[in-house]
């Protein structure tokens, strides 16, 4: 798993937990997030270890995936 890799899918993390931040708070247009969120979705699938380093990182360090960073992610897989 290479840092591009893991960067691809933490910005897509992120994305993803802006967008659904801004559906909870009723911004925008919820036709247009639903669609974004698919795709991020459907591109996440193309990293599955690199989601999942993602996220077993952000629970060892007992923080939400939006702040983990690449470098950390690197130190722990």
């Amino acid at each position: 798993m290479t840092s591009d890799t893991i960067t691809q899918a933490l910005d897509l993390l992120r994305r993803q937990a802006r967008i659904q931040e801004a559906l909870r708070q009723h911004r925008g247009n919820r036709v247009l997030a639903e669609r974004e969120l698919y795709l991020i979705r459907q591109r996440l699938a193309c990293y599955p270890a690199a989601v999942q380093a993602i996220a077993l990182t952000a629970a060892e360090l007992h923080r939400p995936i939006e702040l983990v960073s690449v470098r950390e992610v690197e130190k722990r897989c």
